[in-house]
């Protein structure tokens, strides 16, 4: 019985392993592996009133992710503490730690809500401390 655990012909386990798959890729700076994991399509909002807040287009967040290349020379290692999924959706707590280059140290926590089709991200909302963004990153 296919029930829940099938949507569009993906297990909702397979869904989490994309999202977990993504999330490694980004922790070890493979930002081509991870933005292969999204679908053309896709989108990707930060919570907040800060610099990086808003909505991203899949080309947007890529280059997103080459600032954070820049500020991070080691990275930032985002490590998911829970995760819930339910039919197209996987929600995930995480922690994420990085030594950024003006000596400051990024250690956030979020939940992430993640939406899949296919086996492709097509949409994350991303919930964080926005005044650690900024007390870390801002001018």
């Amino acid at each position: 019985m296919r029930g829940d655990r099938y949507i569009g012909g993906v297990e909702v386990a397979d869904n989490k392993e994309v999202v977990l798959q993504f999330w490694d890729a980004f922790s070890n700076s493979r930002f081509d592996e991870a933005l292969g994991l999204l679908a053309e399509d896709a989108t990707w909002w930060i919570a907040g009133t800060t610099d990086i807040s808003g909505e991203y287009s899949k080309q947007q967040f890529g280059e997103l992710m080459l600032g954070i290349a820049e500020n991070a020379p080691n990275g930032i290692k985002v490590t998911p503490e829970a995760l819930t999924a339910e039919g197209d959706r996987v929600s995930m707590e995480a922690e994420s730690y990085g030594e950024i280059s003006n000596g400051k140290v990024y250690n956030n926590f979020y939940h992430f809500m993640h939406t899949l089709r296919d086996g492709k991200l097509v949409s994350v909302k991303e919930y964080l401390d926005t005044q650690h963004v900024q007390d870390v990153f801002g001018n």
